[in-house]
């Protein structure tokens, strides 16, 4: 399970930062592609402090997730548009759950 978990940090750091980016090429939106560039690199270390500390690793990456999901929720709420918020609190909610199943 730790591998998938590993690789699966990878997948959602790509996720974040790809999200970001088209939400500044779609809304010229700086802080999305800050936001998301940023998730990304969290994620990112988060992958390499697993090669050494998967615990470690995983907890940052699991932190990185609720706070993500608790991001997009409240965007959700306040926009109540679907895309992307929907989509990114699923991403988050499915990796959050994938992270802390690893880190049992």
């Amino acid at each position: 399970m730790n591998a998938i978990a590993l690789i699966a940090i990878v997948v959602y750091a790509i996720l974040v930062a790809v999200g970001g980016a088209i939400g500044f090429l779609k809304s010229n939106s700086k802080i999305s592609l800050i936001s998301g560039l940023g998730s990304a690199a969290v994620l990112i270390v988060a992958r390499i402090v697993a090669s050494n500390s998967p615990s470690a690793g995983l907890g940052i990456a699991l932190a990185c997730a609720i706070v993500l999901a608790i991001v997009f929720a409240v965007r959700l709420r306040k926009t109540k548009k679907l895309m992307p918020a929907g989509v990114m609190i699923v991403a988050s909610a499915i990796a959050a759950v994938l992270f802390a199943v690893a880190l049992v």
